[in-house]
C-alpha cells in the first residue's frame, strides 16, 4: 500500500564513474495498468562521468523539478555532452525540454524512431541528435565505451539498450523493471520482487513476446554485472534467474494455441494505453497476443499476423476527424486477408470526435465480421475504471475464442476417453460455496468461489484458487484485502445465481445485492452465513489459476443456526 512520503531523488554510486538518480514516489504514478499494484515506482536515470559526460534516461514530468535540482547538486548541467534515450514519449519530453533550457549544448543519442518522436514532440527540428541505426558505439573516455543495442517492440518502437564495457553495466530501459518504491537500490533478497516483476512482464512485455525473445538474444553475449533498469531495483543478485524467468515467460506466451492480432496506432499514448489493457486481459485468459504498431509495421507483418490469429482487434486515435494513414492502410490489409469467420474488435481514443472508430466499425461490420465486444470509445485519457473495463473486455474476447475452440473439439472427440473419466472423478471434490468480494478505491470486484480451504491455524489462514482469467484477479495481489463471504445452505441459490451470471466489462457486481462495508473497506454480503476479512500474504502460480494464501484478520458468524453451502460438480474440467 502507498506510504505517506514526499517524492525525492536518491543518488547512489553503482559502478566506476557511474551514479544512479532514482526519482521516487510512493504513490501510484498515473493511470496505466502496469501501475495497478499501487506500490509506487522509481524512475531511474544514470550519470556516467568519463572524459565526456552522458546522462541516460531523464524521468518524466512527475519528477522534472526534483530531478533537475538533484542533478544540479551533482554536476553542472552545461558540462553534460550526451543525453541517451532508451525511449521517448511526451511525458519524458517535459523534462528534456526543461533540461535543454539550462544545457542547450546537449547532443541526444537515440534510435531513428526516437529521433522522429523527439523532433515531433518538442517541435524543434534543429535539435542535435545522433541517430543509432545499428549496434554502434560511443567513446566517453576513461575506458567507457558504450555499445547501443536496439531492442524494439510495438509498444516501444524506439527502445534502445546501452552497454558500458568498462563497468559491465547494461542499461536495459523497460526490460527487467518493476514498479516498486523503496530505499533498496539493488535486488538483495530478490525473491520478494518475484510477483512485482511477473506482473510488470505480464502488463508490458507479454503482448510483445516475440520481440522480447529477440531482445534477450541480442543482449545474451554482453557479460553484464548489473542490469540498470528503468524502474525499480537494479538487478545484481538475480541476473541468471531473471533471464531464465523472462525466457520461460516469453516461451509460454509464444506457445499459446490461440492468438489475437492487436493492431493500433497512438498519437499521444492514450490509444496505446487502451491497447495495453486489452492485451493484458487477453493474455490473462491464456490466449497469446501479437501486438502490432501500425506506424512502424511492414504490410507483410500485418498480413501474416491476421492470417495466423484466431481473431483481431484494431485501435485508432482520431486526428483531424480521420484515422491516421497507417491505420487506413492496415485496415485494407486486414479486410483483404482475414477470414470473415474470425472475431473482430474495435477501439480508440479521441479529443473532440471519434470518426476513426466509426470508420473501423462500419468497414468491418459491412464486410460481415462478427464483433467480440461493442466498440470502445475513450475521450481523452483513460481512467482507472476504463482501464479495468478494457482489461475485462480483452478477457471476454479471449474466452469467446476459447469457447469456440472447445465446441469444435467436442464435435471431433467422444466423451468416453481416459481424460473424460478423470474429469468426472475430479469433479467429485467439493468445497465451501463462498463469494470473494474486494474494493480498491473506485474499483470493486466479486466472484463465486468453491475452491476454498483453511490452510493454517497460526496465523489463521486460508487458500482460495482464482482463475487467471477472472476479472477480480487483478485486484487480488499480495497485500490486497478481501472479504470471504461463506454462503448458507438453503439460502444460497439467489446469491449463487447472481454471481454466476456473466457480467459485462465494467458492470457493477453488487446491484440488487444487500451489502455493508467491512473494516477493511470491502463489501460484506449481509445474507451470507458468515464472513472473514482477509489480507493476501502470498500467491502461487498453479497452471491456469493463482493459489492465493490469505490471513483472516477478523470475522463474524451472521446466522448462528445455519450450515455451509457446498457445490457438487459433474466434471473437474469446469466449475
Amino acid at each position: 500500500m502507498p506510504i505517506d512520503r514526499p517524492r525525492d531523488v536518491q543518488v547512489f554510486p553503482v559502478a566506476t564513474d557511474t551514479r544512479v538518480l532514482r526519482s521516487r514516489t510512493w504513490d501510484r504514478l498515473k493511470f496505466e495498468i502496469e501501475y495497478a499494484l499501487q506500490k509506487g515506482t522509481t524512475a531511474n536515470s544514470y550519470l556516467i562521468e568519463g572524459d565526456k559526460i552522458a546522462l541516460l534516461d531523464p524521468p518524466g514530468e512527475s519528477f522534472t523539478e526534483i530531478f533537475l535540482t538533484a542533478l544540479k547538486e551533482r554536476i553542472e548541467p552545461k558540462t553534460i555532452d550526451y543525453v541517451i534515450l532508451g525511449h521517448i514519449n511526451p511525458n519524458r519530453a517535459v523534462t528534456i525540454e526543461a533540461l535543454l533550457e539550462i544545457a542547450p549544448q546537449i547532443t541526444f543519442v537515440t534510435s531513428n524512431p526516437g529521433a522522429i518522436s523527439l523532433r515531433k514532440i518538442l517541435e524543434a527540428p534543429e535539435l542535435k541528435i545522433t541517430v543509432v541505426k545499428g549496434e554502434e558505439t560511443l567513446d566517453l573516455g576513461r575506458g567507457h565505451l558504450l555499445e547501443f543495442i536496439p531492442t524494439t517492440n510495438p509498444r516501444y518502437p524506439d527502445q534502445l539498450c546501452t552497454y558500458d564495457s568498462k563497468t559491465q553495466v547494461l542499461y536495459t530501459d523497460k526490460l527487467f523493471g518493476a514498479h516498486v518504491c523503496g530505499d533498496q537500490v539493488f535486488d538483495e533478497g530478490w525473491t520478494v520482487y518475484n510477483e512485482d516483476r511477473r506482473y510488470y512482464f505480464d502488463c508490458l512485455m507479454a503482448p510483445h513476446a516475440r520481440q522480447v525473445a529477440v531482445a534477450l538474444e541480442k543482449i545474451s553475449d554482453k557479460p553484464a554485472r548489473i542490469y540498470a533498469t528503468g524502474h525499480g531495483p537494479l538487478v545484481r543478485y538475480s541476473l541468471k534467474e531473471l533471464i531464465a524467468q523472462y525466457k520461460e515467460w516469453t516461451k509460454q506466451q509464444s506457445n499459446q494455441e490461440l492468438s489475437v492480432a492487436l493492431i493500433y496506432a497512438s498519437a499521444y499514448g492514450n490509444t496505446a494505453t487502451i491497447a495495453q489493457a486489452i492485451a493484458r486481459g487477453i493474455t490473462k485468459a491464456g490466449v497469446g497476443v501479437e501486438s502490432i504498431n501500425a506506424e512502424f509495421a511492414e504490410p507483410e507483418e500485418i498480413k501474416t499476423a491476421v492470417q495466423q490469429a484466431a481473431g483481431f482487434i484494431m485501435g485508432s486515435p482520431t486526428l483531424g476527424g480521420h484515422a491516421p494513414t497507417q491505420i487506413q492502410t492496415a485496415m485494407g490489409i486486414v479486410l483483404a486477408n482475414t477470414d470473415k469467420t474470425k472475431l473482430a474488435g474495435v477501439f480508440g481514443s479521441y479529443g473532440w470526435s471519434g470518426e476513426a472508430i466509426d470508420l473501423l466499425e462500419n468497414k468491418f461490420r459491412n464486410a460481415g465480421y462478427n464483433f467480440g465486444f461493442e466498440p470502445i470509445r475513450v475521450k481523452f485519457k483513460p481512467t482507472d475504471a476504463i482501464i479495468k473495463t478494457c482489461e475485462e473486455t480483452g478477457t471476454d474476447f479471449a474466452q469467446a475464442l476459447k469457447k469456440a475452440k472447445r465446441v469444435r473439439k467436442a464435435k471431433q472427440t467422444g466423451s468416453t476417453s481416459e481424460t473424460a473419466r478423470t474429469e468426472q472423478a475430479l469433479g467429485r471434490i467439493i468445497g465451501s460455496l463462498c463469494v470473494v468480494t474486494t474494493k480498491q478505491e473506485e474499483l470493486a470486484g466479486a466472484m463465486l468461489a468453491s475452491w476454498v480451504s483453511q490452510a493454517t491455524f497460526n496465523p489463521p489462514g486460508l487458500t482460495v484458487a482464482v482463475a487467471k482469467e477472472r476479472a477480480i484477479e487483478s485486484l487480488l495481489h499480495t497485500g490486497s484485502k478481501f472479504v470471504l463471504n461463506i454462503l448458507q445452505e438453503g439460502k444460497h441459490i439467489g446469491l449463487m445465481k447472481h454471481f454466476l451470471k456473466p457480467f459485462a466489462p465494467g458492470e457493477d457486481r453488487f446491484v440488487d445485492v444487500s451489502t455493508e462495508e467491512a473494516q477493511n473497506g470491502c463489501p460484506i454480503l449481509t445474507d451470507a452465513l458468515a464472513y472473514l476479512e482477509c489480507q493476501i500474504d502470498n500467491r502461487i502460480e498453479c497452471g491456469d489459476h493463482w493459489l492465493v494464501y490469505a490471513i483472516a484478520e477478523r470475522g463474524k458468524l451472521l446466522q448462528s443456526e445455519g450450515v455451509t453451502a457446498v457445490h457438487h460438480r459433474k466434471s473437474g474440467s469446469h466449475y
